[in-house]
């Protein structure tokens, strides 16, 4: 299992909320990170290593 960060950014570009995620690959991350994606982007690490940023939808 690989330990990961979800970042919630605000729209001043800053973040807002870190959410710590043990996942089993980075598949597995982006599901449970997306989660988060309501009206917020988000970005995921693991560790010093960037995953996605993935948008919210509009």
């Amino acid at each position: 299992m690989t330990e990961y960060r979800a970042y919630v950014i605000g729209s001043d570009g800053h973040i807002v909320r870190a959410t710590a995620l043990v996942c089993e690959n980075d598949e597995e991350a982006v599901a449970e990170a997306s989660t988060f994606l309501l009206e917020r982007t988000i970005e995921l690490w693991s560790g010093n290593r960037f995953v996605i940023r993935p948008y919210p939808e509009r």
